[in-house]
């Protein structure tokens, strides 16, 4: 298989580790209740104590692990610097990482912020980042393309489960001649990425293929799916799938949802595994039966 700078793709990388360990990923989520649960101080050393803990109990059992970065920035440089640090010791433990930053802006600053989580030798490089789409799809083009370049990945907002995102992502759904909802056409944009780096890798084919640009599509979203249309089983896009767990879906509830497309889906648990802390074991647990229950709905 071509690499790029010495590594794979990240879509074939991610399709290895959920073939591996199953699609969970779990979110590193150090909110203020959770520090306090854990009798952490709020603090870069109690963000640091906890992220540590969760990476250790879970990284023989999660395809990946997605840090959400405002928990870390809102402490500011020293969080920032805890941050560095948890993905440095993500990529030693061989764990994939996801940077939960959804950045998205134009021209020079998009750049800078492709630049900051996808460059090899940045400190904060991650295995992928989550991007907005916003300011239009081709407004992250840097993004893709420096991902494309160093073997990373993305995963776009296209349709999210909170209550205000429908004014936006659902907007256009029904009408004829505008290539659909906004949500179907971040979905099409995805898969047409999806496409060239299939063609740049003519012996990954098949159903198996998973590409680098992903999407974020809420676990809880229900219907929407299929009400506007969206082309999930054939983007060949993973599918970032929080809400799993204390957002009240369930295992059952991605395979219905998802349908064809359920094998794509990288499942995001974060509240329901970290709230068993501060015990590693106990946390190893919980992330274990939850890897079981989408085992157990979740096509291999």
């Amino acid at each position: 298989m071509p690499e790029h700078a010495g590594r794979a793709p990240f879509g074939a990388r991610l399709r290895a580790a959920m073939d591996a360990r199953g699609p969970l990923c779990v979110g590193i989520d150090p909110h203020p209740g959770l520090l306090a649960a854990w009798e952490l101080n709020d603090d870069a050393a109690g963000l640091e104590r906890f992220s540590r803990t969760v990476l250790e109990a879970v990284a023989g059992t999660a395809a990946a692990v997605k840090p959400q970065v405002a928990l870390f920035e809102r402490h500011g440089s020293a969080g920032m610097a805890v941050l560095e640090r948890l993905l440095a010791d993500c990529r030693a433990a061989g764990v994939l990482s996801i940077a939960d930053a959804k950045r998205g802006d134009i021209g020079s600053t998009m750049a800078a912020y492709a630049d900051a989580w996808l460059r090899d030798g940045s400190p904060l490089a991650a295995d992928a980042v989550t991007l907005s789409p916003y300011l239009g799809f081709e407004s992250l083009r840097p993004a893709l393309d420096l991902a494309a370049a160093t073997g990373r990945g993305t995963f776009v907002l296209a349709l999210t489960s909170n209550p205000e995102g429908a004014a936006v992502q659902h907007v256009g759904a029904g009408s004829r001649g505008s290539g659909g909802s906004v949500a179907q056409r971040i979905t099409a944009a995805a898969a047409d990425e999806n496409a060239r780096e299939r063609g740049r890798y003519p012996g990954e084919s098949g159903k198996a293929f998973l590409g680098s640009t992903g999407l974020v599509v809420g676990a809880t979203v229900g219907t929407a799916i299929d009400d506007l249309g969206l082309e999930l089983a054939g983007a060949a896009a993973p599918l970032l799938a929080p809400g799993l767990g204390a957002q009240g879906a369930t295992a059952a509830d991605l395979r219905r949802t998802f349908g064809g497309a359920a094998a794509n889906v990288l499942a995001t648990s974060s509240r329901d595994i970290l709230r068993a802390g501060p015990s590693a074991s106990a946390l190893r647990a919980a992330a274990e039966r939850t890897g079981a229950e989408l085992a157990a709905e979740l096509p291999a």
